[in-house]
């Protein structure tokens, strides 16, 4: 992104019990909504908001691929520190990668990434020269 491909952003909330199972673990599906938050932060670090980026092009990232390593089970109350950077960029492509940790003791708890395309009027385009830079594409 503008600041380098490694620039990081990191979101720190704490597990609510909606988000659990019964035996107080987290549901797998959670983690996925912990990186959009993630990501979504991201960009507004770099100067944009998703919904900013929408209103002023068109234009939306839709999700083409997701993957996500879980390594050791969230639970109820814990805080999670949640963290995303742009691992890499084409021009009609990015990808963001992320890590979910325990706040408490750092272990990292799953990894991920997400592949986005981006869209205007439901067909794939180039990102439009007035985003490039804060994607890390010049």
């Amino acid at each position: 992104m503008a600041a380098g491909p490694r620039s990081r952003s990191e979101v720190r909330f704490r597990v609510r019990y909606a988000e659990t199972d019964q035996m107080g673990i987290v549901h797998h599906a959670n983690y996925l909504v912990w990186m959009e938050v993630a990501r979504t932060e991201l960009c507004r670090q770099q100067g944009i908001s998703y919904r900013e980026m929408e209103e002023r092009s068109g234009l939306h990232l839709v999700v083409a691929e997701v993957r996500c390593r879980y390594l050791h089970p969230a639970r109820y109350d814990d805080e999670i520190l949640a963290s995303a950077w742009l691992e890499s960029a084409h021009p009609r492509m990015v990808e963001f990668a992320y890590e979910i940790r325990r706040a408490a003791d750092g272990v990292l708890l799953a990894t991920g990434a997400t592949k986005h395309v981006f869209v205007k009027d439901g067909k794939p385009v180039k990102i439009p020269e007035e985003f490039r830079c804060i994607f890390g594409l010049s």
